[in-house]
């Protein structure tokens, strides 16, 4: 398998999860229903302050060369998004609880476990970005529809960065077959706490035909 067909079989696996995720009721859930420009904005630092404890996490205790580099600079990235989402708060932010899909990241201990998830994540992230640029849009926002687009760029560099550590670990079936279905587990959990949270919020979480 190549590191471009593990990318479509983990998309069309998971593609039911994946177009929930990039739905106007993913950004509802994430701010529980309060649909304000500084409640949005605080759960995206909320994402991107967890998303940089993980890949931090990771780079720390990460042994093959490739993955710890791609960790670090995906760690950076994260700290800038942070920092620049921040400023937007006017500097102050205490982080929310950990995200599911951090959970599931964090619980990965091995190199091609945590390759996996790392494209399940950066798959699952640029729907909820897609959200947050559409959200500032209706919003007349300009910079703020700008800044998630910017942040969205670097998250599509991250899905790339994750398919070349991937093609430098995986090297047989059993291996591409382990970081699928870590991939798979970042994915649904993100999902499985978008499904909870709007049930628990007495919305129906499929779509309207």
């Amino acid at each position: 398998m190549t590191p471009e067909e593990f990318a479509e079989t983990v998309r069309t696996e998971n593609e039911t999860a994946l177009s929930r995720l990039g739905s106007s009721k993913a950004l509802y859930a994430d701010t529980e229903g309060a649909m304000d420009a500084n409640e949005v904005l605080r759960a995206a630092t909320t994402a991107e302050f967890h998303a940089r404890e993980t890949f931090a996490q990771w780079a720390d205790s990460e042994t093959h060369d490739g993955a710890r580099q791609a960790f670090e600079t995906t760690a950076a990235e994260e700290g800038e998004h942070y920092g620049l989402v921040t400023e937007r708060l006017d500097g102050t932010h205490e982080p929310g609880d950990t995200p599911a899909i951090q959970e599931s990241l964090r619980a990965q201990t091995d190199t091609i476990g945590r390759a996996g998830a790392f494209f399940g994540r950066t798959i699952a992230t640029d729907e909820s970005k897609s959200q947050l640029v559409g959200f500032f849009v209706g919003q007349a926002d300009t910079s703020g529809a700008d800044l998630f687009r910017e942040i969205g760029g670097d998250v599509d560099d991250q899905s790339e960065r994750a398919k070349e550590v991937l093609g430098e670990v995986c090297d047989d079936a059993a291996d591409w077959e382990r970081a699928r279905e870590a991939a798979g587990d970042a994915i649904q959990s993100a999902y499985d706490e978008y499904t909870e949270t709007l049930e628990e919020m007495g919305v129906n979480p499929k779509p309207v035909c």
